[in-house]
């Protein structure tokens, strides 16, 4: 860790939206970041990268697919290896299929759905693994959603999905505390985000379609 800094940060999903958001921030409160996303988004990613490196932070762009094991163990190896340690996980990478409902909604939908806002939340537990290993504590989020408070609309597999994001704060939140290690999780409900603009636009199209 270098001197003059809060700590080391990952955020993952931080291409753009509340990832952007969070990435940002986090760098103007003294702390050097690492940004992931999905190899698609390199060019949205870099830019991200390109504005915390404006605010005198070191950042680190990360191409990865939460989804795949072998990504996140290796982007927590490179951070720590490149910016030397890691002290706070958010793992805010997540998907939304605004159509799907119980009738409609097939296997692969749901399954696709968990292993981006589910799975890929649980796999911060590479990061605490990393955090118990320094001895020097720190913090790790995960993103649920006001959906993961109260199911509504059309959105089963989402909101499954979020809700099991809510379980597993409070579970590892109780294992991770005796190595002051704080486990939250935050649920926001609707932002204008690209990724909600997006949504907008298919259900509109969806309705014409109709």
């Amino acid at each position: 860790m270098s001197s003059g800094t809060q700590g080391i940060a990952i955020v993952t999903g931080a291409a753009q939206g509340i990832g952007r958001a969070i990435a940002i921030r986090l760098a103007g409160d003294g702390f050097d970041v690492a940004v992931n996303d999905i190899p698609a988004k390199k060019d949205q990613l870099d830019t991200v990268r390109q504005e915390i490196n404006s605010t005198q932070r070191r950042a680190l762009s990360l191409y990865t697919d939460v989804t795949v094991k072998a990504d996140v163990k290796g982007m927590i190896g490179e951070v720590v290896q490149k910016l030397g340690g890691l002290d706070v996980m958010v793992a805010n990478a997540g998907k939304s299929n605004p159509d799907g409902n119980v009738l409609s909604t097939t296997t692969e939908d749901w399954d696709a759905a968990f292993a981006i806002n589910a799975r890929g939340v649980f796999r911060y537990k590479y990061a605490a693994i990393q955090m118990v290993s320094q001895g020097r504590g720190g913090r790790i989020i995960g993103a649920s959603s006001a959906l993961g408070k109260r199911s509504c609309g059309s959105e089963v597999e989402y909101c499954a999905s979020k809700f099991a994001v809510r379980g597993l704060t409070q579970y590892a939140a109780r294992e991770s505390g005796k190595h002051k290690i704080p486990v939250n999780s935050y649920a926001p409900g609707p932002i204008d985000t690209p990724m909600r603009e997006a949504q907008s636009v298919g259900q509109m199209a969806a309705t014409y379609a109709w």
